[in-house]
């Protein structure tokens, strides 16, 4: 891979290579770097190999024929999205097996995601194991067990480590303290809220449902009238997000749902986040599901609310339980992308719920069957 990056290194190096730079996938590329002494940023064509990132100067246009440096890959760590530079939201961190640290700059989101992934696949290639996992987890969904939006709000709103406000423009309208939905997708990484990008537009999803954010602008607006989460939080540079008013607050005014204490009082046999389908508004929503038996009840909850209370739940006794292979289900609404099993119950409510992968979809069924 080559292409032109920026790059900047923290530490003296071993070898005669600069240090901040900036970087696209296994092709070349021009990049900025900032030198090891003076940590300015310069531009470098950077050429990704199997075993090392070579990077060149440029000059008149083109790269010399010999490389200006180079970063082994063996036993480097690689972080992505990186933070540290306020100002520099597109940087890829490679940190040497010697402790030295390299800071790569991209143009675009999309550059530094696909040269991160082809990096890290360059520095697991002896482990093809694990280079099928990243591949995997790029599109990965399986939020944390103690997951709790008010957690993360919190987090959002700290004046050091949190989101990044900034003021925008958006058709002649401007927007105070407003962040991009890419910037918000890095910020989770980053924070070790989610792993995949995929995961946190379904955390960004979660927070826009309950009133934590909300769009503002054209195109994140716009983007509101899809059913899918996937679609309705858009992981873009250009669609702009703020803070709800009563974000901190975020009180419902919906009536508590009672459950008897026996129904709850069961073996947990399994439990996990699921994206279950509602019952009048026909949204998705990411719900925390707790499988039990003796007596044999699914309840489901809400993982914004701090109280360990279940939002609903019914008894599993006569229930009917099977896999939907058709994504094209009449009854589902909005654009659902697989991996569907549906449950009816002895008084014929139908539950359309959605597992992050048909293993998965296998593994709630064959749980809840034996107990049905």
């Amino acid at each position: 891979m080559n292409h032109v990056l920026f790059h900047q290194r923290s530490s003296m190096p071993e070898l005669a290579s600069p240090a901040h730079v900036r970087i696209w996938q296994s092709r070349s590329t021009d990049s900025f770097y900032t030198g090891h002494v003076v940590r300015n940023w310069k531009v470098r064509w950077f050429v990704l190999l199997q075993d090392k990132l070579l990077y060149y100067k440029i000059e008149g246009g083109k790269k010399e024929p010999s490389p200006k440096g180079r970063i082994l890959l063996d036993g480097c760590t690689i972080t992505c999205p990186c933070l540290e530079y306020e100002n520099r939201p597109l940087l890829i961190k490679l940190k040497t097996k010697t402790n030295t640290d390299y800071f790569l700059e991209c143009c675009s989101r999309e550059e530094r995601d696909s040269w991160a992934l082809d990096i890290t696949g360059a520095i697991h290639a002896g482990h093809p194991v694990q280079v099928q996992e990243l591949h995997r987890m790029k599109n990965s969904f399986k939020l944390l067990d103690n997951i709790s939006l008010h957690d993360i709000v919190e987090r959002m709103y700290d004046s050091n480590t949190g989101i990044k406000l900034t003021r925008n423009l958006d058709q002649g309208n401007r927007y105070k303290e407003t962040f991009t939905g890419s910037s918000l997708v890095d910020w989770l990484i980053s924070n070790s809220f989610a792993v995949s990008r995929f995961e946190a537009v379904t955390l960004a999803s979660m927070l826009m449902d309950e009133n934590f954010i909300r769009p503002v602008g054209t195109r994140s607006t716009e983007a509101m009238r899809f059913s899918d989460p996937s679609e309705k939080f858009l992981d873009d540079s250009t669609a702009l997000y703020m803070f709800a008013e009563n974000s901190k607050k975020n009180t419902s005014s919906k009536e508590e749902v009672q459950f008897n204490i026996s129904e709850l009082s069961g073996t947990i046999v399994k439990q996990g986040f699921l994206v279950k389908q509602g019952h009048k508004r026909k949204n998705w929503k990411v719900r925390r599901f707790v499988l039990r038996a003796d007596p044999a009840f699914l309840h489901y909850y809400d993982p914004t609310k701090e109280e360990n209370k279940p939002v609903g739940g019914f008894s599993l006794r006569g229930c009917l339980v099977s896999a939907l292979e058709d994504n094209g289900v009449p009854a589902v609404k909005g654009n659902v992308q697989g991996n569907l099993f549906k449950i009816i119950t002895k008084n014929d409510i139908h539950y359309y719920i959605q597992a992050s992968s048909k293993a998965e979809r296998v593994q709630w069924i064959e749980a809840i069957k034996p107990l049905t």
